[in-house]
């Protein structure tokens, strides 16, 4: 009889990947056979139901057809001694699981080391977080080596088998964690891969390949970001020879305006403005992040009523802005001349 792999993971056949890995993950910690009261057997089970419905494409012919699969999952030495290398693309979705294990990045169905991710922070005017920005900075970080471009070799000096690896770039390596034991195959860390070293290093970097170094970076500030977000830069961190360089964090700060707040893709404002122009109306000049402009101030408005300028708030990622909302509030007189209180009393007897 066919084996019911949802049943085994313990999820509903719309469960989610997430889901999916997730059940797998507490299972086979549960049942790992170096445990205390591990189980072989259902290891085995769920690993090979994991195989098959931890690959959409596994997953997808396992819905329709049933269980027409074979050597899958543990069948091959168990999760207790898996060889990623001889599974190649097979496997690639557990990557995300066990990649901390090994480190690095992926490339070519092995991980490859990586240079260490830099995160700065970068201080912003209200107006350029509106509108954008161009900024250049310039970081201390490690960086390929000039003088031999990386290849860690002092000029004239020759190549010779590396003897870690024996020239085939690639070592075996053998991890334990808490589901169980890992053997991997992994780039050499000693010759990068390359399987062969030199015979004579470089003076500059000491057959490191890297060496701080100074680099100027160009940041193009998007317009329309918001205080808080983090702009990456892939690659522009530091270096690893043989491997591949780390990302950039740039960590943004808005600093806060005198005059306009910002609501999402809208920018806010207050106007004062006397009595007389709320009862009879009036025309107001005021300064934008555009530039000065002219706004109609219809008679009878009210206190709090916001007036609408179109098309002068924040950028939005398709196309376009936002829109400035002026808030209007009315200024009451609280010292009147006598003039003013026998001009009030007769629009009180008026009923204004």
């Amino acid at each position: 009889m066919d084996k019911d792999y949802y049943n085994i993971l313990g999820v509903q056949k719309n469960a989610s990947d997430e889901e999916v890995k997730k059940a797998y993950r507490k299972l086979a910690h549960k049942y790992h056979p170096d445990k205390a009261n591990g189980d072989e057997s259902k290891f085995k089970e769920i690993n090979e139901a994991y195989y098959v419905l931890g690959n959409e494409k596994r997953r997808s012919e396992y819905d329709r057809y049933g269980r027409v699969f074979s050597g899958a999952g543990t069948e091959q030495e168990g999760f207790g001694g898996f060889d990623f290398s001889g599974f190649g693309a097979d496997f690639s979705n557990l990557g995300d699981i066990f990649g901390d294990f090994f480190g690095g990045a992926r490339q070519g169905g092995f991980y490859k080391q990586r240079g260490r991710d830099i995160s700065i922070d970068l201080d912003l005017s209200f107006e350029e977080s509106v509108f954008g920005a161009k900024r250049k900075l310039l970081l201390n970080k490690l960086g390929i080596c000039e003088d031999c471009g990386g290849e860690g070799m002092a000029p004239g000096a020759a190549l010779k088998p590396c003897s870690v690896c024996g020239g085939s770039g690639r070592v075996r390596e053998t991890k334990r964690s808490i589901f169980g034991t890992f053997t991997t195959t992994q780039t050499c860390t000693t010759c990068k891969g390359k399987g062969k070293i030199p015979s004579k290093k470089c003076r500059k970097c000491g057959g490191e390949g890297v060496v701080k170094q100074q680099e100027e970076i160009s940041i193009l500030v998007p317009a329309g970001i918001y205080d808080g977000e983090a702009i990456k830069m892939s690659g522009k961190g530091e270096a690893k020879s043989g491997g591949v360089a780390g990302d950039l964090y740039i960590k943004i700060h808005v600093k806060s305006h005198e005059v306009f707040k910002r609501e999402g893709n809208n920018l806010t404002m207050e106007l004062n403005i006397p009595l007389s122009d709320a009862l009879l109306g009036d025309e107001r000049k005021i300064d934008t992040l555009d530039g000065a402009l002219k706004v109609k101030i219809p008679a009878g408005i009210n206190y709090g009523d916001v007036l609408r300028v179109r098309g002068k708030g924040v950028a939005f990622p398709e196309g376009g802005r936002g829109d400035l909302m002026v808030k209007v509030l009315v200024k009451i007189p609280k010292n009147l001349s006598r003039k003013s209180k026998k001009l009030i009393e007769e629009l009180k007897k008026e009923g204004i």
